[in-house]
């Protein structure tokens, strides 16, 4: 991973280079919180993580953006299911105490 960014002393706006913002992505969707990014690399907010996550995804064409957004229908799904399991869960502990 890229370890430092880009540094242009003449302008107040810190500049990254390509490489470390795609390494930031990369840890964004490895599963990684946006703030626990943005907290370990020194950026200055998780919506600038996130405007490079879109030009990625713009740049990588409609492959890309439909499989974000077919992960982000499995997270919702994911989420549905395990409210599910956890209901179940509490059902079973209720029905197998023998009071």
């Amino acid at each position: 991973m890229s370890k430092k960014p880009l540094k242009d002393n003449s302008k107040s706006r810190r500049q990254y280079s390509d490489p470390f913002k795609r390494d930031a992505v990369q840890m964004l969707l490895d599963g990684h919180t946006a703030t626990s990014i943005v907290d370990r690399l020194g950026l200055s907010g998780t919506n600038l993580l996130y405007r490079w996550k879109r030009e990625q995804l713009r740049q990588s064409g409609p492959v890309a953006s439909s499989l974000d957004n077919r992960v982000k229908e499995l997270e919702v799904e994911l989420r549905r299911v395990e409210r599910e399991r956890d209901i179940l869960k509490k059902a079973l502990s209720i029905f197998s105490r023998s009071d």
